[in-house]
């Protein structure tokens, strides 16, 4: 009788830390959408104020049509870009064709003195902040959600349910330093 009391009680505590290790990667799953969707709210509103500050610096420098169209492509790009992976590399594009962007506005100090381009320069930067935060944040939901899943007994549990692997947000070298944004 004491054996099976014993028996029954194990088993139960098994139950329950197979019910809590599955809530809790089912959580942390829930939390990695939510935020690679910050990420995305933050990519959407720098998608959008591009075309402004194109516009500003066009004004100013028309000839530079290449920049413009490169700026342009990486743009639309991003917009199309789909998974982790996918839109970590369009990001990565349109940072590299921001800094071509900015560059070629250093070059009219008229530009850089006008409100409504300074207005957008401090809009883009706060953008880039939110975008690097948000990154951030990303990539730490992701470690600990990828800590627990390598964790026994962890692993047994998130192997039998199926979980995998979450892939970081990853800049390249050449991304990984911030549009110069200077005015």
């Amino acid at each position: 009788m004491q054996i099976t009391t014993i028996l029954f009680v194990l088993v139960i505590c098994l139950a329950f830390y197979f019910l809590y290790v599955y809530n809790t990667l089912a959580t942390m799953k829930v939390r990695i959408k939510e935020a690679w969707s910050q990420i995305d709210v933050q990519l959407k509103r720098r998608i959008d104020l591009i075309p402004n500050i194109v516009e500003s610096v066009k004004g100013y420098a028309a000839h530079e049509k290449e920049v413009f169209e490169n700026v342009t492509k990486a743009r639309a790009a991003l917009m199309g870009a789909t998974g982790v992976e996918a839109t970590g590399k369009a990001d990565n594009m349109l940072s590299g064709a921001l800094k071509s962007l900015f560059a070629v506005a250093e070059a009219y100090p008229e530009l850089k003195a006008q409100e409504g381009f300074i207005n957008l320069q401090k809009e883009l930067s706060d953008t880039e902040d939110k975008v690097s935060y948000s990154r951030q944040f990303f990539n730490t939901v992701v470690r600990d959600y990828n800590t627990m899943l390598v964790t026994f007994p962890n692993s047994f549990v998130a192997n039998m349910f199926g979980f995998s692997d979450e892939k970081f947000f990853e800049a390249e070298e050449v991304s990984k330093v911030a549009p110069k944004v200077t005015f």
